[in-house]
């Protein structure tokens, strides 16, 4: 099983940056390799992922720890891949938050298929570059997907699907759209 932890401080409050990464609907704008992300319940998500060879990948996972403003923890339940981690918040300074992502993922096909993905991308060298994606979001206040008034998960029972082909720095378009407690759906043009 391989692993990986990396630390980043955001210049924004830790009130802030918690409340972006727990709205799983903002990953495709700063996780390069997340094709799509389904909340399917409180607490339960449906992941799909580019993976080696143009593979897709994909995997439930349930969020079993909410620490409001200090930590976010998750293990895969099924699906092509066996991961578990945390994502931890602390007050850094005023204003900062350093965020540490730890997690520990079983690829596809065991050793062979953890080679086949080291070829074509380092899950250290990409977590780093997702890491600077989120900061470059989160400090720069647009926090439109955030704000959707689509629940994040853990905040009720329904399905709602976010795709993204392309990021922000990339000057695409991100949609989100989703229905439960009340339809909705919030598009951003960049």
């Amino acid at each position: 099983m391989g692993s990986v932890t990396k630390t980043i401080v955001v210049n924004a409050p830790v009130e802030q940056v918690f409340t972006f990464w727990k709205n799983f609907e903002n990953f495709p704008r700063f996780m390069e390799n997340v094709e799509s992300i389904q909340v399917t319940g409180e607490d339960l998500t449906h992941w799909k992922t580019k993976g080696p060879l143009g593979k897709t990948i994909e995997w439930d996972a349930k969020t079993t720890s909410v620490q409001e403003n200090q930590k976010i923890a998750w293990q895969s339940t099924e699906g092509d891949i066996e991961t578990h981690g945390a994502v931890t918040f602390e007050e850094a300074g005023p204003g900062q938050t350093k965020v540490t992502v730890g997690l520990e993922y079983q690829p596809p096909g065991g050793v062979l298929g953890e080679a086949v993905a080291k070829m074509f991308s380092d899950p250290e060298d990409q977590l780093e570059e997702d890491l600077e994606r989120f900061k470059k979001v989160a400090e720069s206040g647009d926090f439109s997907a955030m704000t959707s008034g689509t629940p994040a998960v853990g905040e009720g029972s329904y399905t709602n699907t976010v795709t993204t082909a392309q990021r922000d720095d990339a000057g695409s378009t991100v949609t989100g759209s989703g229905s439960g407690a009340d339809e909705n759906s919030a598009t951003r043009a960049t």
